[in-house]
């Protein structure tokens, strides 16, 4: 415990993978699938700096991209794939107090287009998203997040602007 005491946070690189199974029913024979038949791979790599005054400021920064494997059942007897899908993701945070942090967030990814048997299907997507988030900390396992995102540029991609209310419960101890 006498270790965390002094702590001063440092700048933090990280990576992760995140992979998808073909889970889920998936048929052929229909349009509409719950699941769909490929496997996905996305790796991530990020950045994490605090700085300011007492590093009550962080910056954050993630470039990812998707990978896809093909579809070969797609409707039937066609193959579906799609090319890469990368995107980056910044957002600047500010410890307002011990248990209450806002930020300002942005998301771009691009690219994506998908070909059903080699017929190119012109859908590459283009998305730049501006948002928001407030955290507030209950204690060391509770906490409620309120979000809110807004598309400024939106092409084959979700386009939603909403808000969000969530709540995190960490198990065990918690974070202090």
């Amino acid at each position: 415990v006498a270790q965390f005491e002094n702590y001063k946070p440092t700048t933090i690189v990280g990576g992760s993978l995140t992979i998808t199974v073909p889970s889920g029913l998936y048929n052929p024979n229909k349009l509409l699938n719950l699941g769909s038949n490929r496997w996905s791979f996305n790796p991530q790599f990020a950045v994490s700096h605090p700085f300011g005054p007492e590093q009550k400021w962080q910056f954050d920064a993630y470039a990812n991209a998707a990978f896809f494997t093909h579809n070969t059942s797609y409707q039937r007897a066609k193959i579906f794939r799609q090319q890469l899908l990368p995107g980056l993701e910044g957002h600047i945070s500010y410890s307002l107090a011990e248990r209450l942090w806002a930020s300002l967030d942005t998301r771009y990814s691009f690219g994506g287009n998908t070909f059903v048997n080699s017929v190119n299907q012109n859908n590459a997507q283009q998305n730049f998203i501006l948002g928001s988030e407030l955290n507030v900390s209950i204690n060391n396992q509770n906490s409620f997040v309120f979000e809110f995102a807004k598309p400024l540029v939106h092409r084959n991609g979700p386009t939603y602007t909403g808000f969000a209310v969530k709540y995190d419960y960490v198990w065990g101890k918690g974070y202090n």
